[in-house]
């Protein structure tokens, strides 16, 4: 059989440093190694900008490897292939030769393939009597045995570069997601605060924020979001303590470790009536304080997340006609009865009830008896000793501790971007009104 020969020569190269390297990486490769080459092939291709290949390059290295028949390649065998430039071209979905042997050089230069040229610089591969190879010139694809444990650290360290980019990506976004709500929620309850340098601050923040950044900058700027929810929480918190808004919660809670029906339905009278004789929930005075504006449905539903799994197709809720028919479904998933749910709409309203059941519906697990629960939720609402609000603030207060106990372990992560630089931090910090501090100072540590 005649040897192959490439129409096209190699003409004349100088030899760089990374060509020098692959050679001596070759000769100490183990005998015994092993890969497999669409493996390797894979790590090379995530940690292509690390290792300085381009696209096309990768594109000439797949068409190479082709020609070898084997899929795995071991360190004792010959790894050397031939194929014309005509025949790479094809394989590789067309390209000019001058391209091609732009990208070839790409290859070489990257240690990834060595050249073995022949005295005239062609690519052909002699064999002997026995049809078996004798020597072949052409591309030597060693390098991919011999250094495939170097490929694999690349991609490995590439992958979890991407993910930590990725997930300070997720932190910015849901840190940026819940500072807007909980101003939305100070402005709408009249919380005393500076919240026009409140937003400011966060605008300040936001607007460091580059449409393309490494990982670095993220997350200094996630930092100082998360710095600003802190103190935004705090706010709202010391509000939250000086109205008492658990006073009901509170009673209510005594309400469910008390509660033991026989079934959710059959009990639901019987629940109302011992629950009509409790203790100082009742008070209205509490009830009369509280803000008489309706609640923003974007806190109903960022405190009752759960009403969203009743929702078809997984498209969330967009206003208060879809979140009235989500409460339609809980109701019946709830075990409370129709002529219940008629008495709370009547009494407190469409929209009103429909909150409770939500609000109902995320605490279901520590709710013995939905029915007499709402049953008796609903003779305190025709009594003018019932509102929504206390029970939506308690279920976000409670949405806050979880989140801050979830990231307590940030201050740890913050020691690893010292050397990236901190981006400028905003100085404006967040103000308590002199009549909310005068209030705090008047009441005095709660007993």
């Amino acid at each position: 059989m005649e040897p192959h020969i490439s129409t096209t020569p190699f003409g004349r190269r100088a030899l760089s440093l990374g060509m020098i390297s692959s050679q001596v990486a070759a000769k100490t490769m183990p005998k015994d190694a092993t890969v497999h080459k669409w493996h390797v092939f894979q790590n090379i291709k995530e940690a292509r900008i690390a290792l300085g290949a381009t696209d096309r390059a990768l594109a000439i290295l797949d068409a190479l490897l082709s020609f070898h028949p084997e899929t795995a390649l071991y360190g004792d065998s010959e790894l050397i292939v031939w194929p014309s430039n005509e025949q790479l071209i094809g394989r590789a979905n067309g390209m000019s030769p001058a391209t091609l042997r732009r990208h070839l050089a790409n290859l070489v230069d990257c240690g990834l393939v060595i050249r073995r040229d022949s005295p005239n610089g062609k690519r052909f591969a002699r064999k002997g009597y026995d049809g078996e190879i004798e020597q072949a010139y052409g591309f030597d694809i060693s390098p991919i045995v011999a250094r495939a444990a170097e490929f694999k650290e690349l991609a490995e360290a590439v992958r979890a570069e991407k993910k930590a980019h990725r997930l300070v990506k997720e932190r910015l976004t849901i840190c940026r997601r819940d500072i807007v709500k909980m101003i939305e929620a100070g402005i709408e309850e009249g919380v005393p605060a500076n919240w026009g340098r409140v937003q400011q601050a966060y605008q300040t923040i936001v607007g460091q924020i580059p449409r393309t950044a490494p990982r670095q900058v993220l997350e200094a700027i996630a930092t100082d979001l998360e710095d600003l929810w802190s103190e935004v929480r705090d706010v709202l918190e010391s509000f939250v303590k000086t109205k008492n808004l658990n006073a009901n919660e509170s009673q209510t809670e005594r309400h469910i470790q008390n509660s033991k029906p026989d079934s959710k339905n059959e009990s639901e009278h019987r629940l109302g009536k011992i629950e009509e004789a409790s203790g100082s929930a009742s008070d209205p005075d509490n009830v009369r304080s509280l803000p008489k504006r309706e609640l923003p449905l974007g806190i109903v539903l960022d405190a009752c997340p759960n009403l969203l799994w009743l929702v078809k197709g997984g498209s969330g809720i967009r206003n208060w006609r879809e979140f009235l028919a989500a409460a339609e479904v809980a109701r019946p998933s709830l075990g409370i009865s129709p002529s219940a749910w008629e008495d709370a709409r009547t009494a407190m309203g469409e929209q009103q009830a429909a909150i409770t059941i939500a609000a109902i519906y995320q605490r279901q697990d520590q709710i013995k008896s939905a029915g007499g629960y709402l049953r008796n939720l609903t003779d305190r609402a025709k009594d003018g000793k019932f509102s929504v609000w206390p029970m939506v603030m308690a279920l976000v207060r409670a949405k806050l501790d979880a989140a801050k106990v979830a990231n307590s372990g940030v201050a740890e992560a913050a020691d690893e971007l010292e050397t990236a630089g901190k981006v400028v931090r905003t100085e404006k910090r967040l103000e308590i009104s002199d009549a909310l501090r005068q209030n705090l100072d008047r009441r005095g540590p709660k007993s």
